[in-house]
């Protein structure tokens, strides 16, 4: 009888695995992708927004869903044919906010009695409402100079109807990322739900809220007498990293035309996401020292309101803090950070600056608190699972998964979960590196490798599930996937992020090109003769590197990589980010530039390299491409370029996305040595 069981426990579990299938674009596309949460104000019950592509329609479309907080009564409350985002409870937990066709709008919890709560012309957006519900913080992009919605309305009607398409410009950061600024500003506004005003805050202002750029928050005092925000009020704001924390007294916001605002911080470099503590003696707020370095170390800053001191939380703590979130008692800042391959979570008391871990593992994202504070609220993914919503006690115990809308999908995919190994980089340094093995792993075959280097430089892989460069997408055609962290990734302190900037193919090279060596002499199951490398952004600028530098890899992709430092420079648009990556402008620190900038070792090109662009990519321009292009061609390298048109620095469109895996795949299949 034993016997005849353990047969039929083997049969059903031979025909479950049958039934599992590795990850295809059309399922990462499939995947419910959930954005935003609110929790109730009794802790009970979660709004969250959900959006599912066509990969046929080519779009997306976003919907609200209810959730009760211990994972029942799952359905949609706002699914139309259009966008519903944002959800926000209101203070009385029966109704809550959340934006649609561009403005704010207010519905119960049965999305029934829905109106327009905000109606402005050019639009509103990002809803933060007061304790007690009766005023509501958004923005809105508006021409700084109009006073009434009538003037924006009729500058852009203006606007659209002139044949003439030309654009002057009289200053930098003309356009952002993928999009030309123009002459409107961001604007924080202020509405009062019984008097129905709204007030610009920024009367008249040139400045944004939130900043174009590395964070910003707005938020009410407990008391309501007090607003905080992030602005920028560089008169150069291409080199500027310094934004600051300013607030607002609600009794002063009606005087036109006079400066309502107060600076309270004092760095020269990024300070963000401001967040009174709930007994209204302190503002915290992150904050970096260095001026012009976008990655440097976020500290956690609290200002005490009645002295007007600024203490620092973060002395002994050596990773950038994020989502910083009160308890209720005052006593203990909540905070998710890079932690190696993980966002974790942690808190610090206030008192002691003591600070502890709360959950180490995964991906942890927009941290939130119960009103007791007894339970934390996040999203969390892993390699194998796209963002669910979990929750935690505050104490770091009772982990639970709420939602798990992607179940059924997941269920029918075969994934291994992610490993890790360290090797030795330069100096000796230990850097860690995250290998994934391909679906249906057998150890005694060998499998083909592809090398997977990250952007940013100050970026890192994580046990995540990623939408674009997916590690088990890239496995699951039967590669063993290595994707290292060296120097510059963030999560391992910040002197190791500080060590690749003025140093881009030094240091960091070599932690990559030993991860390498590392992997293929200890793992048997990798093919040593069949190995591949890709990268995007700065990873691309590594591939072109590799390119000039060894010949140890069979292909090569380039996703909007730096080819030519100096060209890049003069057409980027962050300036402050090459500017503190080379010592200053190109004239200025030009022996680094060229020291440093693949574009100097054509000669040495033969790898086969596939070039991948898009046309509206501000950050990395696509004249990069074309000049790679160019030279790998010029060479006699084998060669192949595809470009979007309609792209950014993101391959974002579902049939775009079909067409840069399949490309990628095809390019690593046609260069396989066959045995």
């Amino acid at each position: 009888m034993k016997k005849f069981i353990a047969l039929v426990f083997i049969l059903i579990s031979v025909t479950l695995l049958a039934q599992t299938k590795p990850l295809t674009v059309d399922d990462l596309w499939a995947m419910k992708r959930i954005g935003s949460f609110d929790i109730s104000p009794d802790g009970k019950s979660i709004l969250f927004s959900v959006t599912i592509y066509s990969i046929e329609e080519n779009k997306g479309n976003t919907d609200i869903y209810f959730v009760k907080s211990d994972g029942t009564d799952l359905h949609p409350v706002l699914n139309s044919d259009e966008n519903e985002s944002d959800p926000k409870f209101l203070p009385d937990g029966k109704h809550f906010s959340y934006n649609y066709k561009g403005n704010i709008w207010i519905s119960d919890l049965a999305g029934e009695n829905r109106k327009q709560l905000i109606d402005l012309p050019t639009g509103s957006y990002g809803a933060v409402w007061s304790n007690d519900g009766k005023k509501l913080l958004f923005t809105s992009k508006v021409y700084p100079e109009c006073t009434s919605p009538e003037c924006n309305t009729e500058k852009d009607k203006k606007k659209e109807k002139s044949k003439v398409k030309a654009k002057i410009i009289t200053e930098l950061m003309f356009r952002h990322w993928d999009s030309w600024r123009g002459e409107k500003r961001s604007h924080l506004f202020l509405y009062d739900t019984q008097t129905k005003e709204i007030t610009d805050l920024l009367y008249k202002s040139k400045f944004d809220v939130p900043p174009i750029a590395l964070g910003g928050g707005y938020t009410f005092s407990p008391g309501r007498d007090e607003i905080a925000f992030c602005m920028n009020e560089s008169g150069f704001l291409a080199t500027s990293t310094n934004n600051d924390i300013f607030t607002i007294k609600l009794s002063g916001i009606n005087k036109k035309g006079k400066k309502p605002y107060t600076k309270i911080s004092v760095s020269k470099g990024n300070d963000t996401s401001p967040v009174y503590s709930p007994d209204g003696k302190y503002l915290a707020f992150l904050s970096m020292e260095r001026e012009g370095f976008e990655s440097d170390k976020l500290r956690i800053i609290l200002l005490d309101r009645k002295s007007g001191e600024l203490i620092n939380l973060s002395d002994n703590f050596d990773f950038s803090a994020q989502n910083i979130v009160w308890s209720p008692d005052s006593k203990y800042i909540y905070f998710t950070a890079a932690n190696k391959i993980y966002n974790s979570i942690f808190k610090v008391n206030v008192e002691t600056k003591k600070f502890s871990t709360v959950l180490e593992t995964r991906v942890n994202t927009g941290l939130t608190l119960s009103h007791d504070g007894k339970k934390l609220f996040f999203k969390q993914q892993r390699s194998t699972q796209p963002y669910e919503i979990f929750s935690i006690s505050a104490n770091g115990k009772n982990l639970k998964q709420i939602t798990s809308v992607n179940a059924a999908l997941l269920g029918e995919i075969e994934m291994n979960e992610i490993e890790t190994f360290w090797s030795k980089g330069a100096n000796g340094t230990p850097v860690q590196s995250i290998l994934i093995k391909p679906p249906f792993f057998d150890p005694q075959k060998k499998y083909p490798m592809i090398f997977l280097i990250h952007g940013g430089p100050q970026g890192h892989w994580t046990d995540d599930f990623h939408y674009r460069w997916n590690i088990q997408l890239f496995a699951s055609k039967g590669y063993v996937v290595v994707a290292p962290n060296p120097r510059g990734s963030v999560g391992y302190g910040q002197k190791f992020t500080d060590e690749i900037s003025r140093d881009w193919g030094g240091k960091v090279y070599t932690d990559l090109m030993n991860a390498y060596d590392y992997a293929l002499a200890n793992f048997e199951f990798i093919d040593k003769d069949n190995t591949f490398a890709a990268g995007a952004s700065y990873g691309g600028y590594m591939i072109n590197w590799i390119e000039g530098h060894t010949d140890r890899f069979n292909a090569l992709v380039c996703h909007d990589g730096v080819f030519d430092l100096e060209s890049m420079y003069g057409t980027t648009e962050e300036l402050w980010f090459p500017e503190w990556e080379f010592g200053g402008p190109p004239w200025e620190s030009r022996e680094l530039y060229r020291k440093w900038s693949p574009h100097m070792y054509v000669k040495n090109f033969k790898t086969p390299m596939l070039v991948i662009h898009g046309a509206n990519d501000f950050r990395v321009t696509e004249g990069q491409a074309f000049e790679l292009f160019t030279s790998l061609q010029r060479m006699g390298v084998e060669s192949k370029f595809l470009y979007f048109p309609d792209e950014t620095h993101f391959v974002t469109k579902p049939q775009n996305s079909k067409l840069w895996w399949n490309t990628i795949f095809k390019w690593f299949s046609d260069h396989k040595k066959e045995k």
